[in-house]
């Protein structure tokens, strides 16, 4: 039997583009969270470029200690990469290091070169339009409910975790 218990995803894309992809972003996160999942998206849908670029150091490490937890707790990650961004790479990158499943999605031109070519389970890299996005973000979520498991959360040694 499935797991269908609410999930915690997180997104992530590009500000820079957000004026452009901001209704796929938008259908990605109303999509999840009418399935009632929670997603944490505000620190992409609420943020402008100009913010970002004024933000103070202090600022910036106190976001990037919360998007670590935000990564950190999450059931798994959604990117939308039709618009490059070191950040958003960054971020898949650090899902995958600790074992979060990873939605790569792109609805233009050709995928996330480095991204598309990862031979992981765990990496699901889709070309998506507005017919297809419904069905692909469902069969994430199914992804993620059939593979979950309980499991504790300890922390080790960077030398135990090398092993």
């Amino acid at each position: 039997m499935t797991n269908k218990r609410h999930l915690n995803l997180y997104f992530t894309a590009s500000i820079a583009a957000k004026e452009k992809y901001q209704p796929y972003y938008e259908k990605i996160v109303d999509h999840i969270t009418a399935q009632g999942h929670h997603v944490v998206a505000d620190h992409i849908m609420n943020a402008t470029e100009k913010q970002v670029s004024i933000s103070s150091r202090e600022d910036r490490l106190k976001f990037h200690n919360q998007l670590e937890r935000w990564i950190y707790s999450c059931d798994g990650l959604i990117a939308e990469t039709s618009f490059p961004s070191i950040s958003v790479g960054y971020e898949i990158s650090m899902a995958l290091r600790v074992g979060k499943p990873v939605l790569i999605l792109y609805s233009e031109g050709e995928p996330p070169s480095l991204l598309a070519q990862h031979k992981d389970e765990k990496v699901l890299c889709e070309r998506y339009t507005n017919q297809t996005l419904p069905s692909i973000l469902n069969d994430y979520v199914h992804y993620i409910q059939s593979k979950s498991d309980l499991r504790f959360t300890f922390f080790i040694t960077p030398q135990i975790a090398s092993y």
